[in-house]
């Protein structure tokens, strides 16, 4: 069973349910899956969506925190850093971070509101972040405003000899969004050296990190 998904009977193992103010241990009867219990009255048999909200009320559904990479990668360079961020943000120390990777001009505001926090990566392009990351934050903008204001959120940056503006119109964004760095960001130009690579991955690691529960 998927929570959310229709709401047809669900045919459940025997168990002890409420009725009247008691408590009965319940049996299976019929091969719809309906309820009777020693009284011998029918119960209603729960529907998907009813067991998925005794779960969300109880805490048995618990709430996994969400980190969303939202990235525009038109050269192995920036591919090399993309990894080195996937690769820290996934890292095996990370526990209880689901890590989401969507390219910017596939990335929708749902995708936006359903993260608990942000890492963004762009080539600065013409003295400016990319045509494919300033279209992720037009579609976003204005429908997450309200929503994800005070997320963490990090990003890179690789440049062929300049990130100046690319850094300047981010900042500027996310600063309007809201949302608060959680790192400092990764700039870098011409070909990615070690250094670079270790930097990209601590950017990953340093903002899952913070998304962990209890951190």
């Amino acid at each position: 069973m998927r929570c959310g998904a229709d709401e047809r009977p669900l045919v459940l193992k025997p168990q002890r349910v409420e009725h009247h103010g008691g408590r009965y241990p319940a049996v299976l009867v019929g091969h719809h899956g309906s309820l009777r219990h020693p009284g011998g009255a029918s119960l209603a048999t729960p529907t998907a969506a009813a067991v998925c909200q005794e779960r969300r009320t109880h805490g048995r559904v618990p709430h996994v925190p969400t980190l969303l990479i939202v990235h525009h990668t038109p050269s192995p360079h920036c591919q090399a850093l993309f990894e080195a961020v996937v690769s820290g943000a996934t890292t095996p120390e990370i526990e209880g971070v689901r890590v989401v990777r969507r390219a910017a001009l596939s990335a929708t505001a749902s995708d936006v509101l359903e993260a608990d926090g942000y890492l963004l990566g762009t080539p600065a392009n013409l003295g400016y972040m990319s045509g494919a990351l300033k279209h992720f934050f037009d579609q976003i903008y204005y429908p997450c405003l309200d929503e994800t204001r005070g997320r963490p959120f990090g990003y890179y940056v690789h440049g062929g000899n300049d990130v100046t503006g690319a850094v300047r119109a981010l900042d500027t964004v996310t600063t309007g969004l809201g949302w608060r760095r959680a790192a400092e960001p990764v700039t870098v130009t011409g070909e990615p050296g070690k250094a670079d690579i270790e930097a990209c991955w601590e950017l990953g690691a340093t903002v899952a990190a913070g998304l962990m529960p209890g951190s």
